[in-house]
């Protein structure tokens, strides 16, 4: 499967692009921050355990250059930059300060969120265990088998896949249609009463509930005890 989840900062001062940008990231599994100003941003870094940073190159104060070289300077941590279409000059200067990518406003952010996929994967290479844990759940993928206090639990194909996408992505709030997506391999928002069904079955044969919390109005989110 495809690295998401965590944490990303966000760095935008123009409302529609932040609000825009953080709905299609979050609808993906991550958690956003969202800040307006480079110095917010250079202050909530070390807050956070943050995978990325979306950063807007045109920022009131410290432009987004100088946090950029900011960042660098203490962290390897990936940068995607956002410039305007004629600012060739500062996507030049941003990459060679240490950004790993940029995109071009104005921008699909269906693409932005591929971009982040995309640097995230050649940052954090995809080398997945074959055990997974969440507090008393050992689920082994290599054998399909599920156990939780030492004692095998019986689950369908589907619910050890949905089991299997939430114990990867601990405390990160997937949405139905999120789950829809990655374990059915379906996009109909019609059919989100699916996921509630067999997470309501999930929770049944782990005798654990607590462990898939139901954000209201958002989602699940596995939760480690």
């Amino acid at each position: 499967m495809s690295v998401m989840g965590g944490t990303l900062l966000l760095v935008e001062d123009e409302q529609n692009i932040g609000a825009l940008v953080r709905t299609y990231l979050e609808r993906d599994g991550y958690h956003v921050v969202w800040v307006r100003t480079g110095e917010e941003a250079l202050a909530e870094l070390p807050r956070h355990a943050v995978r990325l940073i979306v950063l807007d190159i045109g920022l009131p104060g410290i432009d987004g250059l100088e946090v950029c070289r900011r960042v660098r300077a203490r962290s390897s941590v990936p940068i995607v930059m956002l410039t305007a279409r004629d600012e060739e000059a500062d996507r030049v200067t941003g990459l060679e300060l240490g950004a790993d990518d940029y995109v071009t406003k104005p921008f699909s952010p269906r693409e932005l969120a591929a971009r982040v996929k995309a640097v995230l994967r050649r940052a954090e290479p995809s080398t997945p265990t074959d055990v997974l844990v969440l507090g008393p759940v050992t689920l082994d993928r290599s054998a399909r088998e599920v156990v939780i206090d030492d004692r095998p639990i019986e689950l369908t194909a589907r619910e050890f896949e949905l089991l299997e996408f939430l114990m990867e992505h601990p405390g990160v709030v997937l949405s139905r249609e999120v789950l829809l997506d990655r374990v059915w391999g379906i996009s109909y928002a019609a059919e989100t009463r699916t996921v509630d069904v067999h997470v309501g079955q999930l929770r049944r044969k782990l005798g654990r509930p607590e462990l898939i919390r139901t954000i209201r109005g958002a989602g699940y989110k596995a939760v480690p005890p």
